[in-house]
């Protein structure tokens, strides 16, 4: 809750007891169906627990973030997050819900129906609220393998069939040193049997101290060509406080040295050559690209200097609008594999059609896109932050076959 101003904080607080005043208002409607008195106190009694309880731990939060443990802080503010969004959606849709319903009433049958009214509102509230929580306690680690096919003419013959498996936003931090969780992306990512692995950025929420434990789930990740990385903005440690810059500057490179305990290639800028036979091709890797109010660290020119005579190059770069905005414009890159976005961990995936708020944002979000000759591809990532949840957007290992003459049969 540190990147919200203390203002921020107080209209989001402001809104929750609005709506539940509201909430409030409707719910007597139905708590008057019920005789026992006694359990209408208990019902009204924990409504107000609860809200005054959740706007108590937002203020208190926000007031004392820096006195709370860090390895708790995390579990505390996703926490925070999913008691807030679990029950402040479906409030929402109950009031507004409610208010529809009872004004349609109100036009076409000219009198009001204390029970059904609410009472469909109700069940309109808690559908978004059972889908939540399936999120929170289901969907948040059921991983999901994307695979897909990308046909590139230029491509070397010894590499037709070469197969890259993309994983992205892990944010390790958030799995609270669950190391079995993790091991089971693991185990199907290996069951790919790919040839390259390649890491899109955001490994930690902030903090080198979240690797702790984790070198021996990493080392299992085996691939017959390497295993590559780049940095994401939460790397850089841009959205903590420290100390010094000393500090800060600690803890980056311990950061940028767990890739090398874990045997990943990590790529600041610059580019590697991977030979098949006679072929060969190349992947490099820029560090975070993003469009403000995120940083620009990343140097397409530095990356493409060793790599430029190559027909195939392969960019990992975490923020997808690097793509639209350096890559297709100024270069021949013929793939581009980023992350992100995570899908914002909610949307709709049905076959081919994808839906999530965050395409209002992102043009390029998740999944393969094409332009000219050019290809990009979003992973949703792996991990999440925040919202401890997803919903409709489930984790992904994206599986990439590179096709010179597309799809074999």
């Amino acid at each position: 809750m540190r990147s919200y101003s203390f203002f921020t904080i107080l209209l989001l607080c402001f809104a929750i007891l609005v709506i539940d005043v509201f909430a409030f208002y409707w719910l007597q409607m139905v708590t008057e169906l019920i005789t026992t008195k006694a359990l209408v106190w208990v019902i009204n009694g924990a409504f107000w627990i609860f809200t005054i309880g959740l706007i108590s731990a937002i203020l208190l939060l926000k007031i004392r973030l820096d006195a709370v443990n860090p390895i708790k802080k995390q579990l505390i503010i996703s926490s925070l997050y999913g008691l807030t969004i679990s029950s402040f959606i479906p409030k929402i849709i109950f009031v507004v819900g409610s208010a529809v319903l009872s004004a349609t009433n109100y036009v076409f049958l000219d009198s009001k129906s204390l029970v059904v009214v609410p009472l469909l509102a109700l069940a309109s509230g808690v559908l978004p609220f059972s889908v939540i929580v399936f999120g929170i306690l289901k969907t948040v680690y059921r991983f999901k393998v994307h695979t897909t096919e990308v046909s590139l003419p230029l491509l070397p013959s010894a590499f037709d069939g070469f197969k890259i498996v993309q994983i992205s936003d892990i944010h390790i931090g958030s799995f609270n040193f669950r190391y079995a969780i993790l091991e089971r992306a693991v185990r199907l990512i290996n069951n790919l049997e790919p040839d390259i692995i390649v890491f899109t950025g955001d490994l930690v929420n902030n903090y080198a101290w979240e690797l702790r434990g984790w070198e021996t789930v990493f080392n299992k990740l085996k691939a017959k060509n390497g295993k590559y990385a780049v940095l994401g903005n939460h790397d850089y440690g841009d959205y903590s406080s420290w100390d010094s810059k000393a500090a800060k500057q600690e803890n980056f490179l311990a950061i940028k040295n767990f890739f090398a305990k874990t045997n990943f290639t990590l790529l600041l800028n610059e580019g590697r050559f991977i030979e098949k036979q006679t072929d060969k091709l190349a992947i490099l890797g820029v560090e975070n690209w993003g469009m403000p109010p995120f940083k620009q660290y990343g140097n397409l020119g530095e990356a493409l200097k060793e790599v430029s005579e190559v027909s195939i190059k392969i960019l990992l770069s975490h923020d997808p609008s690097h793509w639209s905005q350096e890559v297709v414009p100024k270069t021949d890159i013929a793939l581009t594999l980023s992350g992100h976005t995570h899908g914002m961990q909610a949307g709709i995936n049905v076959g081919t059609k994808k839906w999530s708020p965050i395409q209002y944002k992102f043009k390029h979000w998740a999944g393969l896109y094409k332009e000219g000759n050019q290809y990009l591809h979003v992973n949703r990532g792996l991990g999440w932050l925040g919202f401890p949840g997803r919903i409709g957007m489930r984790p992904e290992i994206t599986c990439i076959t590179l096709r010179k003459h597309g799809r074999k049969h």
